[in-house]
């Protein structure tokens, strides 16, 4: 119980994140997280010895996340994913005007739009490996799938993000001297 409950408070933390980039609610993701924590503590017969705990904890947070969203249908109206967008520089912008700051604002709100809009299988890969800094092999063991199939649904995600977010990066580069 003892090494369970300093295991949970070691990753409680990334697994709210996690969570939270797949829900866009603080309060659903608080949920989703307290469930992920009991379902394990409930399933701890089923961890395999030589399994990482790292993985199998995600695993059981994204599958439960990933069936909370189809059951009550939230692919929509979700509330706007927290990227950080400060280090993006766009042409022509001074990076610490107010210009600068207006246009990177405008970049992460598009950014989060065009991850939101991301079919669920490619945005959960994505969420992962950008967001939570996960390599694909750690990505494929908490979605279940191959490291090639992450590798190809990274591929496939900046593709489409590239495509959704190329008219506005060429607006940019025509509108600024």
């Amino acid at each position: 119980m003892e090494a369970f409950t300093a295991l949970a408070g070691l990753y409680q933390e990334r697994i709210f994140r996690t969570i939270l980039g797949f829900t866009r609610n603080p309060e659903d993701a608080g949920d989703l997280t307290q469930e992920t924590f009991m379902a394990a503590f409930k399933s701890l017969n089923s961890f395999r010895q030589g399994a990482r705990f790292y993985t199998w904890i995600y695993r059981i947070a994204v599958n439960s996340t990933l069936n909370f969203l189809k059951k009550k249908g939230r692919e929509k109206n979700r509330t706007e994913f927290k990227k950080d967008v400060d280090s993006l520089s766009l042409p022509g912008s001074p990076p610490n005007s107010p210009e600068g700051e207006s246009l990177r604002n405008e970049l992460g709100r598009r950014l989060d739009e065009a991850v939101s809009g991301l079919p669920l299988p490619f945005r959960s890969s994505f969420i992962l490996v950008v967001h939570e800094g996960m390599s694909h092999a750690d990505a494929a063991g908490v979605l279940g799938c191959s490291e090639n199939t992450i590798s190809w649904r990274m591929h496939k995600a900046r593709k489409l993000l590239q495509q959704k977010l190329k008219p506005y990066l060429d607006e940019v580069r025509h509108g600024l001297p």
